[in-house]
């Protein structure tokens, strides 16, 4: 029987998972659960879906699937990309170890290819997360790898407030192309100084001959070329910048020393 599809309303409360999942189980899920049932979630460009994976009949896990063939034309990045670009965006951050990004795959599923992540639960609306001090310091290193990856969608709804407490970051379809294309609701932290953790998190990574080869190999098989080396110009270039945030006027003036 082939899985059930409707459309999410917009006043549905998200839904809670059937049980904690280990690393190990989620990846599991991930990559080879059925999807037993999938519902459009109502809102973005794109076509994405609520998805409901289990190696039986009942869910285990839900997913956010997002197909290939649901993606909307752009004039700025090539068409049927974006899955490819959420699925890197996860391994750069997997690879700094920031993991702030729900573990993203790309497989097979009922509209075809796409990226499908691990749901975030969230408590209250997901859309208004509270954030209070507490959180300053992940906000901060979100700012740094909007930057890196040139995230041109980073909107209020994108960093959730997860039921452990965590803030974690979603939707990063729109990264790495060589153009200036930074776009982000964390004003406030550029022209600030970068956190010394996370310079040191950064410059770990491209000095370290097999982690950096590691996952240029891996991006190498999601992104063009240059834009695999224009990422990693763009983090060199944060270890370059005195500790600080470009401010955002001076990101995107032409002859940016981040471009």
């Amino acid at each position: 029987m082939s899985p059930r599809w409707h459309e999410r309303r917009w006043d549905e409360p998200p839904p809670r998972l059937p049980r904690p999942l280990t690393p190990a189980a989620a990846h599991d899920l991930l990559c080879d659960g059925r999807v037993v049932s999938y519902e459009l979630v109502p809102w973005g460009s794109n076509y994405t879906f609520l998805a409901a994976l289990s190696h039986g009949e009942e869910p285990e896990a839900f997913a956010v699937y997002k197909p290939r063939r649901g993606e909307a034309p752009l004039w700025d990045f090539p068409d049927g990309t974006l899955y490819k670009r959420e699925r890197a965006a996860y391994l750069v951050s997997s690879a700094l170890g920031w993991d702030f990004i729900p573990l993203t795959v790309i497989r097979d599923g009922p509209e075809g290819i796409g990226s499908m992540q691990l749901f975030v639960e969230t408590d209250g609306d997901p859309h208004r997360p509270q954030f209070t001090d507490a959180h300053r310091a992940e906000l901060a290193r979100i700012a740094v790898y909007d930057l890196i990856t040139n995230n041109a969608d980073r909107k209020a709804g994108h960093c959730l407030l997860g039921t452990d407490g965590r803030v974690w970051g979603i939707d990063h379809g729109l990264t790495f192309h060589t153009d200036p294309k930074l776009r982000t609701v964390l004003w406030e932290f550029y022209q600030g100084e970068v956190a010394a953790e996370l310079l040191a998190d950064v410059r770990s990574l491209l000095e370290s001959a097999s982690r950096r080869g590691a996952l240029a190999a891996q991006l190498g098989e999601l992104l063009a070329r240059d834009e695999v080396k224009t990422f990693f110009s763009r983090a060199e270039r944060v270890l370059e910048a005195d500790g600080a945030y470009p401010s955002m006027s001076f990101y995107r003036r032409r002859g940016s020393p981040f471009l």
